[in-house]
């Protein structure tokens, strides 16, 4: 069996709901990317967690351009796959009680956003990945634009002209590579024996920066988020937030740091301090927000920013912790997109301002609910704690006072979340918060199986940690060993 499978299940099921009646679109949708996750839980049950790419299919797709179909999964490639295949059914989910209208594009669209982020996350052909690049961000421009809030159309043209247009530097940088490999080759592995001029590899540096940087985002390309999460459908959100971010994190481990490492190392801090700086920024503007959707958007900015800064360490704990966070983070933060979903449903508000005592009438909600922010604030034996440890422990390394910044805003983070969960739960209720009622159905399986993955992980890490380590490690040797012998 081959990672093909995990690829095109999910068009063939969005082809599916596309001729089915809305009734039935969101059971078919939530079927089919439940046997998704089950595809990518067998894969796991047969990886061997080494350094290899398993489960690859490398077939001739246009041959004239020597571009193929190839894909395949390693241990990084496998954390990702685990993410997006276990929050697309948990999203959808998440919907239950929602009523769509055309309901069957929605949710195929949403099935169609996974097979391009999958294609993502195993492309092992420079032209597949930048396909599954851009096949991920149609489904959520349409999601967004046809689904979203008031002002969704101008908000989200504007979302969708960034990403595009960061998009198009990458893509010159992978066709650049494409012409320098002897054999005319989009191949990753022939991309990483190049031997670039420092010159070459600067261009080659700052084109897939662009992207990768507005698709994360890291300051100051961070400007279409707040609102596109704001105006965005709460599974669109969810979708963007939980897995479409780490795109641009992956991107950095997979394409940038190996075909640009001496431009790379030559940038490092200055890319550090960009994510520390959106990491204090986003921390500041988190404090003034009253719209608490827009808090927790924010609240994203500044955790993806710790992410980067770790990776950029190029130090093991930091690209360790970098992987453990990606996972830790799409978790946390569906979690507490949909904490705010439930309480617009019922309310019809997000704001802050105008909520109070919830945890009187809906006990369940406010324990599920302090769970969640428990994690998100990284507290001891929750899924945060691990990933932000090592994170600060990397940045540590390549910059003590930098890493002490962080470890501030961490300290910010934790003061905001809480002040933002005593505000809306604790205290009196009022003629609108007395009516809230408290979670059933649905809405309890997803909030129930989001804590169970905040304290299962915040307890136990070894295992998620173990799948990727050895990938990483063989990535950190490479490195090593390229930037102490440079002419080979």
């Amino acid at each position: 069996m081959t990672v093909s499978i995990l690829i095109f299940l999910p068009v063939i099921a969005a082809l599916a709901v596309l001729i089915l009646k809305s009734e039935w679109a969101k059971h078919v949708a939530l079927a089919f990317a439940v046997a998704e996750f089950a595809v990518a839980l067998y894969f796991l049950s047969q990886f061997v967690p080494d350094a290899s790419t398993q489960f690859a299919i490398d077939t001739p797709w246009i041959t004239k351009f020597g571009i193929y179909f190839s894909a395949g999964i390693d241990g990084i490639s496998m954390v990702m796959v685990l993410l997006t295949t276990f929050l697309v059914p948990l999203i959808i989910l998440t919907t239950y009680q929602h009523q769509y209208k055309n309901a069957s594009a929605f949710y195929a669209l949403i099935l169609f956003m996974q097979a391009g982020m999958l294609v993502v996350f195993t492309a092992t052909d420079g032209f597949l990945f930048y396909v599954g690049w851009e096949a991920a961000l149609i489904p959520i421009y349409f999601i967004c634009a046809l689904w979203g809030g008031e002002n969704r159309i101008r908000i989200t043209l504007k979302f969708f002209i960034y990403t595009f247009s960061g998009s198009l530097f990458m893509l010159v940088a992978i066709i650049f590579l494409y012409l320098q490999t002897p054999t005319s080759t989009y191949d990753l592995l022939q991309f990483y024996s190049l031997h670039l001029s420092p010159h070459q590899q600067n261009w080659v540096f700052w084109a897939f920066f662009l992207a990768f940087a507005i698709k994360i985002p890291v300051f100051p390309f961070h400007t279409w988020q707040p609102d596109t999460y704001t105006e965005a459908p709460s599974a669109g959100t969810m979708m963007l937030a939980g897995i479409m971010l780490k795109m641009g994190l992956y991107g950095v481990i997979r394409w940038m740091i190996p075909n640009a490492l001496f431009a790379f190392v030559n940038w490092q801090s200055l890319v550090i301090i960009l994510a520390i700086i959106g990491v204090v920024y986003a921390s500041i503007i988190a404090f003034t927000q009253k719209n608490g959707k827009r808090l927790i958007a924010y609240s994203s900015i500044g955790h993806v920013g710790l992410i980067a800064a770790g990776i950029f360490s190029l130090s093991r704990e930091g690209m360790q912790g970098a992987m453990i966070q990606m996972l830790n983070h799409g978790i946390s933060v569906v979690g507490l997109f949909f904490i705010w979903d439930i309480i617009s449903r019922r309310l019809n508000t997000n704001e802050i301002g105008q909520l109070g005592g919830i945890a009187k009438v809906a006990p369940q909600f406010a324990t599920g609910f302090l769970i969640i922010v428990l994690g998100a604030v990284a507290l001891p034996l929750t899924n945060g704690f691990i990933g932000e440890f090592l994170l600060l422990n990397g940045i540590y390394q390549a910059n003590i006072w930098l890493s002490a910044i962080a470890g501030l805003t961490i300290i910010f983070g934790a003061v905001y979340m809480l002040r933002m969960y005593k505000n809306v739960m604790q205290g009196e209720t009022n003629a609108l918060t007395a009516t809230f009622t408290d979670i059933k159905g649905s809405e309890k399986l997803v909030i129930a199986i989001v804590c169970v993955c905040i304290i299962g992980i915040g307890i136990y890490p070894q295992p998620i940690m173990h799948i990727s380590q050895a990938a990483m490690d063989k990535l950190l040797i490479t490195i090593d060993y390229r930037l102490m012998n440079p002419a080979q």
